[in-house]
């Protein structure tokens, strides 16, 4: 990521949740992309009554460079968005961000990832995220109004559908 495009993502949010597995196992869990963004793919009210698919090239999103692309309806508008993995080092972390022009509602460019670091007989999941407000009006104005929820909603549900498959323990 280049300098300048990192110093416009000003908004950070990010969820924890400590979960009873160890890292590799926790770390193999959220690699896959479909299954850390199937929040998307399902109908909801944050979604607008809409979803998302997730297409994976044949990296599968495994690898440095590897791309994701998601595109959908929500609110019956077209949506997509191009991502590439930056960073990849098993089973601590991961890295992605968007590239090109992201075609979103509340968020403009992004930066996400997540981190797995053993606690105990588990670990602490942290998914993160780092974003600039859409550039174009209407856009940007409701970046400002839902913005951070939207941030948190995302970051929040990657959390909980991985301590959900994992079984409950732990929280924020």
């Amino acid at each position: 990521m280049s300098l300048a495009w990192s110093s416009v993502l000003t908004r950070h949010d990010e969820s924890t949740a400590l979960i009873a597995a160890p890292t590799g196992l926790v770390f193999a869990h959220v690699d896959d992309h479909t299954r850390l963004s199937s929040h998307m793919s399902r109908s909801s009210w944050c979604m607008g009554g809409g979803r998302m698919e997730t297409v994976l090239d044949q990296g599968r999103g495994h690898g440095v460079g590897s791309h994701i692309r998601l595109s959908g309806r929500v609110f019956g508008i077209a949506l997509s968005v191009d991502e590439v993995v930056t960073e990849r080092t098993p089973p601590s972390r991961k890295v992605w961000e968007t590239v090109g022009s992201p075609r979103l509602f509340v968020i403009g460019p992004y930066r996400m990832g997540f981190e797995v670091t053993p606690r105990g007989n588990g670990s602490l999941l942290q998914v993160f995220i780092e974003y600039a407000l859409p550039e174009r009006l209407p856009w940007r104005w409701l970046g400002r109004l839902f913005g951070r929820y939207y941030a948190q909603w995302c970051t929040r549900r990657m959390v909980d559908d991985t301590v959900a498959s994992f079984g409950p323990r732990g929280g924020r």
